[in-house]
């Protein structure tokens, strides 16, 4: 299974389709605030994980109803959950996909076959059920959950070991020693604009505004870009750091994401000053 899975991370032939859904979803999803909704930058977490319990443990229990006797119409209602509900935690799922690095691009593009595979198998299931052929939707949805459980995996492959949407900064966190670490004189900081130093070998930003001083991990949480060659721009009137990769933004007051494609905060390290000297710790 490892070796197929490495197998389709590098299978090439895949990107000329990818590449054509990618410039179709972002063609179609041109709305920041769309996009930023379905990223879930408001909710501070990647949505699109959350949207898919829905449908999941709907279609789960279904096949744990289908098993029981007399309950035909709880099952059909729990396939018609789980039917409507994957539609747009696919659209979640697409909107995340089309940002993505080419390698995670050619697993998401597998991952979203399979799930279309087990969608339409549980389409078909609740027809044959409304119309009475409910030994035909059984069937259909052990189908369909046998190609939901397939994507399900392949989504597994690209969150835990392609790191699809997963805070690519927080691993850097955690090479912080304990304990307070100097990173510069206040006076030698400039005021509003975004200096980079460094704590054990971990890359941080600071920006200073007056007497406050933020520092921040410079990795982007999404892919890992440089945020100390990002812009600083205000939007909705805090001063925020713009990734020059692929324009995640987020508030230097607080590391909250404001912009996708990260769903993800970046983190924002405690600072304090003695005897003019900026010193971070550990959250």
């Amino acid at each position: 299974m490892r070796e197929l899975l490495t197998k389709l991370e590098q299978a090439t032939a895949l990107d000329r389709a990818g590449d054509r859904l990618q410039r179709a979803v972002q063609g179609t999803l041109r709305s920041q605030r769309i996009r930023d909704l379905l990223h879930g930058v408001w909710l501070g977490h990647p949505l699109h994980p959350a949207m898919v319990q829905v449908p999941v443990g709907a279609w789960i229990s279904a096949a744990i109803v289908d098993l029981l006797p007399g309950q035909r119409k709880a099952a059909t209602a729990l396939i018609g959950v789980g039917t409507a509900s994957a539609l747009p935690a696919a659209v979640a799922g697409l909107n995340d996909w089309a940002g993505l690095a080419r390698d995670q691009r050619r697993v998401g593009l597998v991952h979203a076959a399979a799930n279309v595979v087990g969608l339409s198998l549980y389409a078909g299931s609740l027809v044959a059920r409304l119309n009475g052929r409910h030994g035909m939707g059984r069937a259909l949805a052990y189908l369909g959950l046998s190609a939901a459980s397939g994507g399900a995996y392949l989504g597994g492959h690209l969150a835990y070991k392609q790191g699809a949407q997963v805070s690519q900064s927080i691993s850097e966190l955690h090479l912080i020693s304990e304990g307070w670490h100097p990173v510069g004189d206040l006076t030698t900081l400039p005021q509003r604009q975004l200096v980079t130093r460094e704590i054990d070998d971990v890359s941080v930003i600071l920006y200073r505004h007056g007497d406050d001083v933020t520092v921040m991990l410079e990795r982007c949480p999404h892919q890992s870009g440089p945020l100390g060659e990002g812009d600083v721009q205000e939007i909705d009137g805090h001063a925020c750091v713009v990734c020059p990769w692929h324009g995640s933004a987020f508030r230097l007051n607080g590391g909250e994401v404001v912009h996708g494609p990260s769903g993800n905060d970046q983190v924002v390290l405690p600072t304090r000053i003695v005897d003019g000297r900026l010193e971070a710790r550990l959250p």
